[in-house]
């Protein structure tokens, strides 16, 4: 009977020494997760936090390109006004002196007609010209 005692104790002891050491195992697998986890974690957390200064970054650089263009498109609107204004000055001056031309002086403005249609006539030949030597 004694020794069932002490073969009950012993094997008592063993299975229990040998479920600690399997405890022991599987909690320190458990923390090695655990780690790799927390460390991805924290990696996933600063890529994120990257990711957005980013995007802040690059929404701002948005902005001012925006704005940049916005004032230059404005500009070149304000500009374009002065030249049309400026054109309609030039037309009505040029209109000006020709009406002062053909009233002073009637046969240089009919010589000056007569260039100008020769003008036109030998730039529509050019392109008829240029669109037979194409084909």
């Amino acid at each position: 009977m004694l020794q069932v005692i002490i073969f009950s104790s012993i094997s008592l002891l063993v299975g229990f020494s040998l479920a600690w050491i399997l405890r022991t195992i599987e909690i320190a697998k458990i923390k090695r997760i655990h780690i790799g986890t927390e460390g991805l974690l924290e990696s996933e957390k600063l890529i994120k936090e990257t990711l957005r200064k980013e995007s802040a970054r690059a929404f701002q650089m948005k902005e001012t390109v925006e704005a940049e263009l916005g004032k230059k498109l404005q500009n070149t609107e304000a500009i374009i006004k002065q030249m049309d204004k400026d054109i309609l000055l030039l037309q009505k001056s040029n209109e000006e002196t020709e009406k002062l031309l053909q009233t002073t002086e009637p046969e240089l403005y009919n010589l000056k007609v007569k260039l100008l249609e020769a003008n036109n006539t030998i730039s529509r030949l050019k392109g008829q010209l240029q669109s037979v030597s194409k084909d």
